[in-house]
């Protein structure tokens, strides 16, 4: 890669000079810092795990990128005094390398899961062409994350200069988090997450969790904190895939009058449709009368059926998503409540990229009579505000069984979700929390709710209302405040 400047070479100039003269000089000011960069480092922690691909631009002096711990790590800044720095301390850690270059200037040929640009977009001369040219660096899920100040903090940073608490700062971009989401999506990269952190950058047990853990994500007091995140991903509309094929996990219990209606009515999607029942042992015929169906199926799908090896909604899509063949995965509660008929529309938002997570929402079209009880709506109601809140992203119903996602993005959303244990039966919020966690785009997709043909609900109404509050308030503790 080339180190040539970009097209505003004098203003490069004077910040690399400044850059190479922090390297030298910032050791004092740095150590008086350490609170607010361990904050930051615990910050990017959350969202990219150890041992995954990360490039860092601006990476100064390399401990953010280093104390992630990526498999690779590639660290560029345009200070050769910086990059001198950062091979000195941390060049002997296996997996990084360190180079001197401006990304204004030409593409990183070599892609990454993870692009962090900490505080940086003050710096650059051009944020627009910078950003254009990150694309080179990012695969479909590849995630960046942005980092500022908040503009509200200019007036106390002039003053922490004036006191010697932090480096004399050379003139620089101050961005609002419009502007820069302006600015992302101009050059082709979508938002998925925005919050700002940091109301106390100094480590006081119990203080600062309750400060930077708490309060900075409360509404009114949130507008205060000192940084700025956000979270983005390359916005790549492609046409409709007919060679991704697709699995669908049809869970059943007591569903005997259902099963034939399931197989008639799920339609072809993508190159290969794969219909997978995993039968919850049921008090009626279901797995007599799901064996006899199965058997005597012609249609264009492949189908297979067994009994779920535990039980609960969750043990019956983990096992039908562990025996799916299929690319994408989608689940269809098999008391069609959901129709069917809408599946392709879920399958379209996923494969064009629209979507990386499709949630189901019942709450949107008018709902058939005896669809929903009034208690359920307003349960429902209840529990999609609650989860937006958390997951930072909407989600209207967070408790519509149908749901579809990758089958890659699910493997690693298994190992993601593994630090939560083993708290939801459903599946509902396993599935929202891990998207969340890898920073995929959740969006709502709208079915029409019908009323039961057969059957009663499997779910009660109080003792499972009683539970998912109990999971709402671990995700608030967990994800939200992350205590």
């Amino acid at each position: 890669m080339s180190s040539r400047e970009s097209p505003f070479s004098f203003s490069t100039a004077a910040q690399r000079a400044h850059f190479d003269f922090v390297a030298e000089n910032d050791a004092a000011v740095r150590a008086r810092q350490a609170d607010f960069h361990a904050q930051i480092l615990a910050q990017f922690r959350h969202h990219i795990p150890a041992g995954s691909r990360v490039l860092e631009a601006g990476c100064g002096a390399g401990d953010l990128l280093a104390g992630l711990a990526p498999a690779r790590g590639l660290g560029l800044d345009f200070s050769p005094a910086m990059i001198a720095k950062a091979r000195a301390r941390h060049g002997a850690q296996t997996g990084l390398e360190f180079r001197i270059a401006d990304i204004q200037a030409e593409p990183i040929d070599e892609t990454f899961d993870h692009i962090v640009l900490d505080y940086l977009t003050g710096y650059l001369t051009d944020i627009q062409r910078a950003l254009q040219l990150l694309h080179r660096a990012a695969h479909e899920r590849t995630r960046l994350h942005l980092t500022s100040l908040n503009t509200i903090w200019r007036g106390p940073l002039r003053a922490a200069e004036k006191l010697g608490a932090v480096m004399p700062q050379p003139p620089s971009n101050w961005l609002s988090h419009e502007d820069l989401i302006n600015l992302l999506e101009l050059s082709g990269w979508e938002v998925v997450v925005f919050e700002r952190a940091q109301l106390f950058p100094f480590n006081w047990p119990v203080i600062s969790s309750l400060f930077n853990n708490v309060a900075v994500r409360l509404p009114l007091v949130r507008h205060f904190g000192v940084s700025l995140w956000i979270t983005a991903r390359p916005r790549r509309p492609r046409p409709v895939s007919a060679e991704i094929s697709c699995s669908v996990i049809v869970p059943v219990r007591n569903e005997s009058g259902n099963l034939r209606a399931a197989l008639e009515r799920i339609p072809t999607l993508g190159r290969r449709t794969e219909v997978v029942f995993v039968e919850g042992h049921s008090r009626d015929d279901t797995w007599a009368v799901l064996q006899r169906e199965v058997a005597a199926y012609r249609g264009p799908h492949l189908v297979q059926a067994f009994q779920q090896p535990g039980k609960g909604k969750w043990d019956a899509v983990r096992a039908g998503f562990a025996a799916a063949r299929g690319e994408v995965l989608v689940i269809q509660d098999g008391d069609l409540t959901a129709p069917p008929e809408d599946l392709p529309k879920f399958y379209d938002a996923l494969t064009s990229g629209a979507a990386e997570f499709v949630n189901g929402s019942r709450l949107v079209y008018p709902m058939e009579a005896q669809a929903m009880r009034l208690l359920n709506f307003l349960g429902n109601k209840f529990f999609a505000l609650a989860l937006t809140y958390v997951l930072g992203q909407a989600v209207k119903d967070s408790l519509c069984g149908t749901k579809m996602i990758a089958r890659s993005d699910y493997e690693r959303l298994l190992r993601r979700i593994a630090v939560l244990g083993d708290f939801d039966p459903f599946g509902d919020f396993n599935l929202l929390f891990g998207a969340a966690l890898l920073d995929l785009k959740i969006r709502d997709l709208p079915v029409r709710y019908r009323d039961r043909t057969y059957g009663e609900t499997n779910i009660s109404r109080f003792s499972h209302g009683w539970l998912l509050l109990r999971m709402t308030w671990f995700a608030m503790r967990k994800l939200k405040f992350r205590l």
